[in-house]
């Protein structure tokens, strides 16, 4: 969003156009992973899969960068401590507009509580979603949210590979701090933060974006959002508001199907294992876009066991009364991944995505990435140097893969 967009929802990030009170009523499980507010549902407009970070934080503020997807009403931060092995404190947690680096647009920042009060602890397996800061949020627009940690941390819960900057502070509360004086270490994690929420239109929904680090986008130019999902987000924000459809990725680089559990420096917990936490539980969800695999065929997984754990995730998927789409494993020729057997293993992959019609829909990343004279392989414009992670082009390419309307669970 510009500057002059910026100036039109006033000088703070959230603009209330009536008192706090009686904004929000109380919210109903509608059945589909959202909560119904009236004409209105909560719908995760950000999301990060769990992962873990190396070594351990002391009493230092960290400041994370999410970009929305659609705008919505009454802000909500789920934070997680999912992977933790010790309670995670937090006493001042902030969230403002991102203006450039680690700094906050001035005047824009605001405090979230937590059950009305401003600590919270988070046992280890636990997230914690904060009280609504009343007002609107708008879309495709960057924030900050900035968590201080009281005492020392033990495993770190965070999002590698995030291909966005967070930022650590010098020692102490930093979180209401708008400059970037005090923030002097850049990370590559998202520390801590699981998800935002907003409460929007009935009619929007969430597509979970569930992957690897082709999902996560490794290989794309740091900062700028140019992940597949969001080229995705933005071609939604094109659309009038109803028919807009949140991005929530759900990513994890290096992560697999099937086997796999999450700790320090790993690629995640398997998919099969995390499906309920990072995706069926974030408010709004109500399409599955699975695009994973490639590191199960690399591991040594037929064919026919990748599909059994895909087999798998279907079944689940719509016993929660939600929508799943396959989308067909992109080119590994010329990377690390290649040999002719694993290629034989993808192509039949690919075939029963495209022809079983046991997904709810297909999208054909591996078409729209492939090189014509040799489909083994990524096109050059879309190779981001090492035959197996696009670009930003190739990311550009993908996020245009997808029909619309075939991430619509109708």
């Amino acid at each position: 969003m510009d500057t002059s967009s910026w100036r039109r929802v006033g000088a703070s990030l959230l603009v209330t156009a009536v008192g706090a009170a009686g904004l929000v009523s109380a919210a109903t499980p509608n059945g589909d992973g959202a909560a119904t507010v009236g004409g209105s549902q909560l719908v995760t407009t950000w999301g990060a899969a769990d992962d873990i970070a190396g070594g351990t934080l002391s009493d230092v503020t960290v400041r994370n960068v999410l970009r929305t997807s659609v705008g919505g009403q009454d802000l909500r931060i789920r934070i997680s401590n999912a992977n933790g092995d010790q309670p995670l404190v937090t006493d001042s947690v902030y969230v403002g507009r991102h203006h450039s680096g680690a700094s906050v647009v001035p005047g824009s920042s605001r405090r979230l509580t937590f059950g009305g009060k401003t600590t919270v602890v988070l046992p280890p397996g636990a997230m914690a979603v904060s009280d609504p800061l009343p007002g609107a949020v708008p879309a495709l627009t960057s924030l900050t949210v900035s968590l201080h940690v009281v005492g020392t941390t033990g495993v770190i819960t965070a999002h590698n590979r995030a291909m966005q900057h967070s930022y650590k502070s010098t020692s102490g509360d930093h979180a209401a701090d708008e400059s970037a004086t005090s923030y002097q270490t850049e990370s590559s994690p998202w520390y801590f933060l699981n998800a935002a929420i907003v409460e929007a239109p009935h009619q929007v929904e969430t597509v979970a974006t569930l992957g690897d680090s082709i999902t996560s986008s490794v290989g794309t130019t740091i900062d700028t959002n140019r992940r597949w999902p969001d080229v995705l987000a933005d071609r939604y924000g094109q659309l009038p508001e109803p028919r807009r459809l949140a991005i929530s990725n759900e990513g994890i680089s290096g992560n697999r199907v099937l086997g796999g559990v999450a700790k320090a420096g790993s690629a995640g917990a398997s998919a099969l294992a995390r499906l309920d936490k990072d995706v069926l539980t974030k408010p709004g969800v109500r399409t599955v876009l699975l695009l994973e695999g490639i590191n199960d065929i690399y591991a040594g997984a037929t064919a026919d066991e990748l599909i059994d754990g895909y087999r798998q995730l279907i079944a689940r998927v719509h016993a929660s009364g939600r929508c799943i789409v396959g989308g067909t494993l992109t080119p590994v020729g010329g990377s690390f991944v290649y040999t002719p057997e694993k290629e034989a293993a993808r192509q039949a992959v690919n075939s029963f995505i495209r022809s079983s019609g046991e997904f709810d829909g297909v999208v054909d990343f591996d078409a729209a990435t492939r090189d014509p004279a040799d489909p083994s392989r990524l096109q050059a414009a879309y190779d981001g140097g090492d035959g197996l992670h696009p670009n930003d082009a190739g990311n550009q390419a993908m996020g245009h893969a997808a029909d619309l309307n075939t991430l619509r669970c109708n």
